[in-house]
Order: structure tokens, then sequence, then C-alpha cells
């Protein structure tokens, strides 16, 4: 009977699939009456789309569904976010027509400062001695943002939320082909190195669980069951608290996280960073991640061309290197966690800035390494400038509910798999790693320098565009600190070259982070090389994997997805 149960089950989610890759993969259809109009999921697994789906067919908000969609992306995509990471929410209230946005940004523990990353020497260790280990784990507020989103604007019970990947998590689910390269590619990197997460991804042999492999978690049910029956409390304060501050006291690379530091957290609720482009206004996060700020920049000095004339060529992609090259100069050396640190943040997106850094652009030459410019601010300071990355470890959903209420949120650990510390069943952060290494250079201090209680700056950049005051399209990504460009990139391809999200999101990625320019391998954007480097710019050909996401609301109020296809994802909708 099991069995049978489980073909049937299969059968279910195929079949849901194959309507979903319809959806999701169809070009512009909202002149059709088959567009979904009533509600839309797109996410990162098919198992958490679906879970958000079903919340949403049965009349449940976007906050509803992102509680349902988190949780399952917890359990069968855990090499990417969860409850042990943090995450960056932007909502639209449809009955107050308001655009919050919600900081549930991992913290600093409050005992560290800025000598943190130092080793022996007085000199800052190395990026991968510093993930590995629970030095790196900051205070997680994944949970806190569900929860207090949910109190907000959730209409179905928290505890029915929760009961799919319970259920799931009891009954255990095939491990995807790309949750399956991730455990094998990470052994390299040290998954294997404790314990706990070394019993869940490999076999008793030691070899890494392979695609198909039915892992089960009931060390994560449990937790599950014990956050449905009393929210997020225990993770903060009560025995999941005390669990978590057990793990990061490993004996490798131990880290000072205490039960004061968790049951201190609080959620932030933020103005949201927007910028006019052409005739629309793209909202996003401010600080503590630089995302909303640096796409907004980007597009800010490219309003000053005219990119919908020139369609998706190398003179167009050019323009929007060096417009990329000048955002992220800025981005090192300003944008830290304001609460912290003073930040020009109104100057930095003050047209008449960024109309005086777009006179900087040649359309006929690439320049060298960019300066940061010197934008309007009240509270001049100087800091010198962080370059510090971060690794892609993180994922995107997007969601639009039959109430009207909208979702962007991008949630992380942020390495692939965190710090590798694990318990009850999910993964911690690696989150400090975000910070500075370095707090200091040439005797300025560098803004993203890690302070007691501070969060680490982020990329990460989920992002709601309005044209007439309505909202008419909802992205995001993973990627690290080519988040930004991977947004922008699908902005102009929308919002410039009319591209349906699908394309959008499905087109071959321009990155630059203020250096060589990367085009992503195998795709129509590697066919740019010889053009840009005609015009200067050094270029790379490489793997860029991106996880997009994307809905678009017609004017009739229809909804197309688009779902990244270097990622397992799918768009749902009805």
């Amino acid at each position: 009977m099991e069995t049978m149960n489980r073909c049937v089950a299969l059968l279910f989610l195929a079949a849901l699939l194959v309507g979903a890759m319809v959806i999701a993969q169809t070009p512009d259809r909202r002149e059709t009456a088959s567009a979904p109009t009533r509600f839309m999921v797109a996410a990162a697994n098919p198992l958490a789309a679906e879970a958000g789906r079903a919340v949403l067919a049965e009349g449940g908000t976007a906050a509803d569904a992102a509680v349902a969609v988190q949780m399952m992306l917890n359990l069968v995509e855990p090499q990417s976010s969860g409850i042990g990471g943090g995450a960056f929410a932007l909502y639209w209230d449809a009955s107050e027509r308001r655009l919050i946005t919600l900081d549930g940004r991992e913290k600093a523990p409050m005992a560290a400062d800025e000598t943190y990353w130092l080793g022996p020497d007085g000199e800052p260790v190395s990026w991968w001695d510093a993930v590995v280990g629970g030095r790196s784990v900051g205070v997680p507020g994944t949970l806190k943002l569900l929860e207090t989103m949910h109190q907000r604007y959730g209409s179905q019970a928290w505890a029915d939320l929760l009961q799919p990947t319970i259920e799931t998590a009891d009954a255990g689910f095939e491990i995807s082909p790309r949750l399956a390269e991730s455990i094998a590619a990470a052994q390299e990197k040290k998954l294997d190195l404790f314990e706990t997460a070394r019993a869940y991804f490999f076999a008793a042999d030691g070899t890494p669980k392979t695609a198909g492999t039915v892992l089960r978690n009931p060390a994560f049910a449990d937790t599950l069951r014990l956050i449905a029956e009393q929210g997020s409390a225990p993770f903060y304060e009560g025995e999941i608290a005390a669990n978590i501050v057990a793990a990061v006291k490993t004996e490798i690379n131990p880290g000072i996280l205490t039960l004061d530091d968790l049951a201190a957290y609080e959620v932030v609720e933020r103005a949201p960073v927007c910028v006019p482009y052409r005739a629309y206004e793209v909202c996003g996060m401010g600080p503590p991640t630089s995302g909303g700020l640096t796409v907004g920049q980007i597009l800010g000095m490219l309003e000053a061309f005219d990119l919908p004339a020139m369609e998706p060529s190398a003179e167009a992609w050019h323009l929007y290197i060096e417009a990329a090259k000048l955002a992220y100069a800025d981005r090192a050396l300003y944008m830290a966690d304001s609460d912290y640190v003073d930040m020009p943040t109104r100057g930095l997106i003050d047209a008449g800035y960024l109309a005086g850094r777009a006179g900087l652009i040649d359309p006929d030459s690439a320049m060298d390494r960019a300066e940061a410019g010197s934008p309007p601010w009240d509270e001049a300071a100087i800091w010198s400038p962080d370059t510090q990355v971060e690794r892609p470890g993180t994922s995107h959903f997007v969601i639009v509910d039959s109430h009207g209420d909208m979702l962007s949120m991008t949630t992380t650990i942020e390495t692939g798999f965190g710090s590798r510390v694990m318990t009850r069943g999910f993964l911690l952060n690696n989150e400090l790693t975000d910070f500075a290494r370095a707090p200091e250079d040439d005797g300025r201090p560098v803004a993203n320098r890690v302070e007691g209680g501070k969060r680490p700056r982020s990329s990460m950049s989920p992002t709601i565009v309005f044209k007439d005051d309505e909202p008419v399209v909802l992205v995001g990504s993973p990627g690290g600190s080519r988040i930004i460009n991977y947004v922008a990139n699908a902005l102009v391809a929308m919002l410039d070259w009319g591209m349906d999200p699908q394309a959008a999101v499905s087109m071959g990625h321009v990155v630059n982070r203020n250096g060589a320019t990367d085009l992503e391998e195998g795709s129509d954007a590697e066919a740019l090389a010889e053009a840009l480097q005609a015009l200067g710019h050094e270029i790379n050909v490489r793997l860029l994997e991106s996880g997009l996401h994307a809905i678009r609301i017609g004017a009739d109020g229809s909804l197309t997805g688009g779902a990244d296809p270097r990622r397992e994802g799918v768009a749902l909708g009805e």
C-alpha cells in the first residue's frame, strides 16, 4: 500500500509539473485566456512550488504560501536556505496599497568585534578557514521573518503551513540531481567534517548520497512540530536555541554565539529603495543589503541611454557593463549595515548624481577599474573599500495570491551548505564571512567590518517593479555577489527589450563587478566576446549559475512566470 501511495503521489506531482513547465516556459501569454489570473508561485524546487500552490489554491495569502515554500526548501534544497539562515522580503499589501520590506538578515554575536577574523599573527584568516565551523555562524533570522510576516498578513493556521514539510521529512523525498551534485562537490570542501552532516548527506562508506536516494529527516520533522506548536519561541529562547548554541561551540573553529544573542534577535522593517526607470519604479531592499541600491544605480545610469532601441547587442551590453563597474565601485566603498555606519543611501540614487556618473561612460571605449564617486551626503565619512564577495548558497521565490498580495523573497545560508554545522535536522549559516575580514586598510576603517550585533553586507536583491503605482514584475535571484547583475540583467531584458519572464531569466548572463567581464558559457552571451573585447573589455567565459524566478502581472491581471532553467525550479499557477 505504501508503494502504491508513493507511485500515485509521484504521478500526481508529474502531472502538476507538466502544467508548471507550460506556464514557466511559454512566451508572453498575457493575451491568452488560459494564462493564470488567480495566483502563481515560482520557486527553485518543484516540491516547494507545489507546497505554495496548494496553500494559494485554498485561498491562502502570499505570506501563508511563503511559510510553506521556505520550509519545504529547507528540506529539499538544504544547501541553499533554511531556518538556520537569513532572508530579505518585499511584500505588497494590496488592501493597504503599501510596499513593506522586512530585514531578516543574520547578526553578529554581541561579543564580536573588528578583530573577529584576524588570526594569531594579526592577519585575516583565509576564507575557507573562516567558513567551516561555528565561528562563521550568525544569529539566524529567517524563521522570525516568516513568523512576523505571517502574523501581519497570514490567514491560514501556522501549524497547517508546516505540515506538508513535516510529512515529507518523515516519509522521505528523493534526492534531486542538483542536490546530489552539490553534496558531491561539497565533500571536497569539508561537508563531511562534522558527524551530523556526514551521517545525513553521506552513505556509511563515506560516499556522497546519489540522486534518487530517499532522504528522511525525522530530526527536522520534530523541530518543525515544536515550531508548529509554539512558533519561533523555542528557536530563539528555548530548547532549539540551546541546541544551536551547543552546535556552534564545535571543537573545530568554535563560535561565540550565546543564548542572549538569539533571544535579542529582531526582524526590522525598513524603507524600500525605489528608483525611477523609464516608465517604471524599481523597488528593492535597502541596507544592510547592497542589492536594492546597486541595482538601482545600474538602472539609474542606464536611464541616460536608449537601450530599447539597441536591443541585446554588444553596444547595449557595453553600456550595461560600464554602469555596473561604477555601481560596484560605490558599493565597495559605502555600503554596509546603516544601523552601524553612516551611509549616503539617498545620495547614491540621487538623479543628479547618477546622471553625473552616467556621463563617465564612453559608448565607444571601456574604462579601467572604476573609482567610487562622491554622492550627496549630509554626514560624510571616510571609508576604505571592501571587495569581500559572497558565495552562492541562496534561493529566491516569488508569489502572487488571489487577494492581490505579492512577495519577492531572497533567502540564504550563505555558501552552499553554510558552515557545515548541522543541528536538529537543519544547517547553520556561515553568514559572518560576509563581513570584511580585514577591519581597516591604510588606516581607514572598512564600513563592512565586524561589529557586535551588526548585520553583514549582502547582495540579495528581491525586487518589485511598479508602473502607474501598480506592481507589474516580481524578480530576484541567488548567486552571491553576482546577484545584482543577474537581477539587473533580467530587468533590462523585461523592461527595455520586452522579453517575457521565462525568456528574461533564461537569457545568457553578462556580469561585471568592477573588474573583468564574465560571459555565461554555452549561452548567447558568449557570442558577445569578440565585440566587447574590441571595445577594450577583459572577458572571461564561465558558468554563471543564477536561480532567477520572476512573475509578470499583465494589465488584465494575467500572470506569466519564469523559472531559471539553470536550477530545478518551476512556476505554478491557476
